[in-house]
């Protein structure tokens, strides 16, 4: 079976660096908690590893159909838990794209792809919590799939 594995390393104070394929990153607390703010807390990087799976799916699919489009930008929102433990409760991802308006479809059908066939984290999350998108194309909403009363609140 294949496998993943990093390793992390306590560097004093609140900092933790992880060997992630030979990459270092820092992860550390703000002042505030004892720490010395070198890089960001943990959790966001469950939100990083999310944009960076589903986006990597996109230009993937996008490029073997032959499609272009000349920007993608992918917004991740963690809502967070009010008690300990601090956990995310829902997450809600926004693609962003601009290009030629011949394309949106495409556009919209690689997000749906990745999302519902290929996403590994995605797929991960949404074994417990909700996990919702919205594709805009152009500034043009295409697709939403969050609950109204969620959107309200």
């Amino acid at each position: 079976m294949a496998q993943h594995q990093i390793e992390t390393q306590w560097m004093g104070k609140m900092q933790f660096n992880s060997l992630v394929n030979g990459h270092t990153i820092i992860m550390d607390a703000p002042e505030r908690v004892g720490g010395e703010d070198h890089g960001p807390i943990p959790k966001p990087f469950v939100l990083t590893a999310l944009s960076g799976c589903t986006g990597m799916d996109i230009v993937a699919i996008l490029r073997k159909a032959g499609t272009e489009v000349n920007d993608l930008n992918i917004r991740v929102t963690g809502e967070l838990s009010k008690q300990a433990p601090i956990e995310y409760v829902s997450v809600h991802l926004g693609y962003d794209f601009s290009g030629d308006e011949a394309y949106k479809e495409a556009a919209l059908d690689a997000v749906t792809t990745s999302q519902e066939k290929y996403c590994g984290v995605s797929h991960m999350l949404k074994k417990a919590i909700p996990v919702t998108w919205e594709v805009n194309y152009n500034g043009v909403q295409l697709f939403n799939n969050m609950p109204a009363e969620a959107m309200a609140g």
